[in-house]
């Protein structure tokens, strides 16, 4: 199983792509609204694709609440963004992480049933002022504690829906002014502790994304998805994250380079997994082709992640949950 996850072009699984995923053996498939449409087509979609990939792969999808979502009304229930559990929290702390597990439990409930594994979610990024605001209402708050508890909280209702979450975006991306879908952030603070405490925090959730961002006190020469120092020093060592360390989409402009050489890069790096989300089928090849197979390690990590979501997973009363979060947020 290549240390790779991709993703395919449209809502339908071509011949191609068929071939393609059987012959590279990616270690997952990313999902996004281009493959969306309704609940019967997206399930026949997964059940294509767990056809096609290995034993072990998993089927990823950025569903996080607020405006990043891929599965949506009517279709599928709305999830509100992260910064207003955060500010039912700051007005009463018990409502606003009930509100918080049961967003989680209801969004790991809608991804299970599609069929999907992994949820990108939860963000445990910092609101700071003045920053860019591709994080803005996906961040819970300004504080590393409370931003810790609910996404704690999130990702622990996300397990109970079945679902595996991913803390992003570590070491943290809060501080960035400018959106590393288009541009390379570079965030020169010296010191990055508070930043460091939610993922600090939640080192028990099974995976992490990494972020494509400069930080010059750290690494002034590479971001941190493609540095050693950031990914063994800090997110490893300092923050002491032992789960699956997955990169952002290496197709986003923060980073510059062939599909192939970024991949090789984050892996060497000491990332588990290299994203890579346009499906585009040229490059998706051949970052397939260039990328080796998983570590014994990283197969480790994959495996005690599945085991954790089957044993957390619990039996729930969606819409009895959906009632009393709208009756907290009301």
């Amino acid at each position: 199983m290549k240390a790779a996850i991709v993703g395919i072009a449209g809502p339908e699984l071509s011949r191609a792509e068929a071939a393609m995923l059987a012959a590279h053996r990616p270690a997952g498939v990313i999902l996004f609204a281009r493959n969306v449409r309704e609940p019967g087509q997206l399930r026949a979609l997964t059940a294509a694709l767990r056809r096609v990939l290995p034993a072990g792969a998993v089927l990823m999808v950025d569903q996080e609440g607020g405006r990043v979502a891929r599965l949506r009304p009517p279709h599928w229930r709305a999830h509100p963004p992260a910064a207003a559990l955060g500010a039912l929290f700051a007005a009463d702390p018990r409502a606003g992480l009930r509100a918080a597990w049961i967003t989680g439990a209801l969004i790991g409930q809608d991804c299970a049933d599609a069929g999907f594994d992994v949820a990108a979610a939860p963000v445990l990024d910092l609101s700071f002022p003045g920053a860019h605001d591709v994080i803005g209402d996906r961040a819970f708050a300004a504080d590393p504690v409370r931003v810790a508890r609910l996404g704690r909280a999130v990702a622990a209702g996300l397990l109970a829906g079945g679902i595996q979450p991913v803390a992003k975006h570590a070491p943290g991306h809060g501080r960035a002014r400018a959106d590393s879908h288009l541009e390379l952030p570079r965030v020169d603070a010296p010191d990055l502790s508070a930043d460091f405490l939610p993922f600090a925090l939640n080192t028990d959730i099974p995976w992490a994304m990494t972020a494509h961002i400069l930080y010059t006190a750290l690494d002034p020469k590479r971001p941190a998805t493609l540095s050693p120092d950031v990914i063994g020093s800090v997110i490893r060592n300092r923050i002491g994250f032992g789960g699956v360390l997955v990169t952002d989409d290496l197709a986003m402009r923060a980073l510059s380079g062939q599909p192939g050489e970024l991949a090789l890069a984050a892996l060497a790096a000491g990332c588990d997994i290299a994203l890579f989300c346009p499906g585009e089928a040229e490059p998706t090849a051949a970052l397939l082709a260039a990328c080796p197979e998983i570590t014994p390690r990283a197969a480790t990590r994959l495996a005690a992640g599945r085991a954790l979501a089957r044993r957390r997973r619990l039996a729930l009363d969606g819409p009895a949950l959906a009632d009393e979060r709208d009756r907290l947020l009301a």
